[in-house]
């Protein structure tokens, strides 16, 4: 699975502390067991002809601009939830307004 992989969430890690050379040794770990794994890792339940096919889903979510990539979605969310108990989630009673 690519969400919240452990190599990858080492990495950025890495990266934060400084350390860019073991951290980028780290993400090419991460792509090719992800690559080499055989499996579907896009998580869009729309069987489109971009299925998979990461650069051109996301160039053509940025071209139209009208919503985020079902990929990107619940990671958005996560940070979106986050953000709202600032505010004890009010932004749900001003939803209509």
């Amino acid at each position: 699975m690519v969400d919240n992989h452990d190599l990858e969430i080492r990495a950025m890690d890495l990266f934060k502390k400084g350390d860019s050379q073991e951290a980028s040794k780290l993400q090419e770990r991460f792509l090719e067991e992800i690559r080499s794994s055989g499996e579907d890792h896009c998580s869009c339940p729309v069987a489109c002809k971009y299925h998979g096919n990461c650069v051109d889903c996301v160039i053509l979510h940025r071209g139209h601009a009208d919503h985020l990539p079902h990929c990107f979605q619940e990671m958005v969310n996560k940070r979106i939830e986050v953000l709202s108990e600032l505010t004890e989630h009010s932004f749900r009673d001003h939803s209509g307004e």
